[in-house]
């Protein structure tokens, strides 16, 4: 199963998405996450990363003790991934058709908000596109 075909993908927030995104993003580098450096990742305060930690530690996407570090679950890695690829994906749509470095803008404005088939049939397009384009 491919991480944009998840099929019981759990309900949350996009903030949850956004903490669980650069959560994911940062343990592709390190094996755990301090909450202080998330914290400093995501422009907010310790005892925020703390609190969405603990939401995200109940619905089984990271494991994480209270002043401890923040670690992967299988299911919450599965996820991660997929909203890395979500995220890629549209950055190098918008990047493609405008023609530019970054577009992070446009795609914070989106990403929550599009389904796993709209994000796969835009990747598809992108490969169309570059194709063309050779």
């Amino acid at each position: 199963m491919k991480g944009y075909q998840l099929a019981d993908k759990p309900r949350i927030t996009a903030s949850m998405e956004d903490y669980l995104e650069m959560i994911y993003r940062i343990l592709k580098t390190q094996p755990l996450v301090r909450v202080n450096d998330l914290a400093k990742k995501l422009n907010v305060r310790p005892s925020s990363v703390s609190k969405m930690a603990a939401q995200l530690n109940d619905l089984g996407l990271i494991s994480f003790e209270k002043y401890g570090y923040i670690g992967p679950t299988e299911k919450g890695a599965l996820f991660g991934d997929y909203l890395l690829y979500r995220h890629d994906v549209l950055m190098d749509f918008f990047c493609h058709i405008n023609n530019s470095a970054d577009e992070l803008e446009q795609v914070e404005k989106i990403e929550h908000y599009i389904d796993e088939k709209t994000v796969f049939n835009i990747n598809r397009a992108l490969k169309q596109l570059k194709e063309l384009k050779k």
